[in-house]
């Protein structure tokens, strides 16, 4: 077998997309689906030091918090200085390891040339735009007819950190597989496509369910603890819990770090993550957004198969759990690479 992969991101959009190719002489076409992977075993083990280390507002967090959602990136004045003139060369410098998607199109077309296309997107602000209220993330009905002629051409999936009953009222698309809470609540579609096996149709994997009467605990500690931090959102996404601050005064970033710790330090089983303007709560199982994507290609019959051609869109730190669980050949080095030294 040979593999061929291109790795691509637009860091102006803000949207990173993640090719991986395999090749090898045996058909695309899998007669039967795979067997889904088992649930995963055990847990990942951090001890209650380490999560208090971790959430060590004082020892750089709130400076983690802003990494964790920046900004756009805007031009600089002719005068700068010597640190902007540094920040300015590593941007350009990264941007040249990691070109446009929309630069490198055809090339990718050229990649993509009888392989089997599989569709995997992040939702919010991938398919909607960042919005102060989370509930609010709509999609345009333009985005969501662009969504539905894909999934006639190629399986699509979604995979969002939302709750997938949430996401799924969303985009209303039943021809989709969702995999919500980071990749821990995946359903396939509810109404078959020519693209679609009728075997998948009542694929249900939730590895975490174990872990819903510990989450709806902490989700009403939280609700309680919010209540002091104007502008703080604590949403309940079935298999974790998502705390937005980004209607929060930067002023008050430390007072709600404080109170999230509280309240995480007492279950050493949860581990907190962050993202675009959001900590998370999540369980400690070995399960994300990149495992979704193995399962799902399992469970479409393409795991073990060749000429397939995964495309990953995203927008957030969570989606890089996805595009390092895709195997990746640099199109220029042409050497398996581990995703942090050689990215084009």
């Amino acid at each position: 077998m040979t593999n061929q992969n291109v790795v691509v991101s637009d860091s102006k959009s803000g949207i990173n997309m993640s090719i991986t190719v395999a090749v090898s002489n045996s058909s695309i076409f899998a007669t039967t689906a795979q067997k889904p992977p088992p649930a995963p075993g055990g847990y990942i083990s951090i001890s209650r030091k380490k999560i208090l280390k971790d959430l060590d507002v004082n020892g750089g967090w709130i400076e983690s918090m802003r990494a964790s959602s920046p900004t756009h990136v805007k031009s600089l004045p002719p005068a700068t200085t010597a640190a902007e003139d540094g920040a300015d060369d590593h941007h350009n410098s990264w941007i040249l390891h990691h070109p446009s998607a929309l630069d490198m199109f055809d090339p990718i077309i050229q990649s993509s040339k009888g392989k089997q296309i599989v569709m995997f997107l992040d939702y919010d602000g991938t398919l909607s735009p960042i919005v102060a209220d989370p509930d609010k993330a709509f999609m345009s009905e333009a985005m969501r007819k662009t969504v539905k002629k894909l999934a006639r051409c190629f399986p699509t999936a979604i995979v969002s950190g939302r709750c997938r009953d949430k996401v799924y009222g969303f985009i209303r698309l039943g021809e989709l597989y969702y995999a919500g809470s980071h990749g821990m609540d995946i359903k396939g579609p509810t109404k078959t496509s020519k693209l679609k096996k009728a075997v998948n149709q009542g694929l249900l994997f939730q590895p975490a369910s174990e872990f819903l009467p510990m989450i709806d605990d902490v989700y009403e500690q939280l609700v309680e603890k919010m209540k002091s931090t104007p502008g703080a959102k604590v949403e309940n996404n079935k298999f974790c819990i998502s705390v937005h601050f980004r209607c929060v005064d930067e002023k008050e970033w430390n007072n709600l770090a404080h109170e999230v710790k509280s309240v995480v330090k007492e279950y050493p089983k949860l581990r907190l993550t962050q993202g675009r303007k959001v900590l998370e709560i999540r369980p400690t199982i070995k399960w994300d957004k990149g495992k979704a994507l193995e399962f799902l290609l399992e469970s479409l019959g393409y795991a073990n198969c060749s000429d397939v051609f995964p495309i990953y869109i995203g927008d957030d730190r969570t989606d890089e759990d996805a595009f390092k669980n895709l195997p990746r050949l640099c199109t220029f080095c042409n050497v398996w690479c581990n995703g942090s030294d050689h990215l084009y």
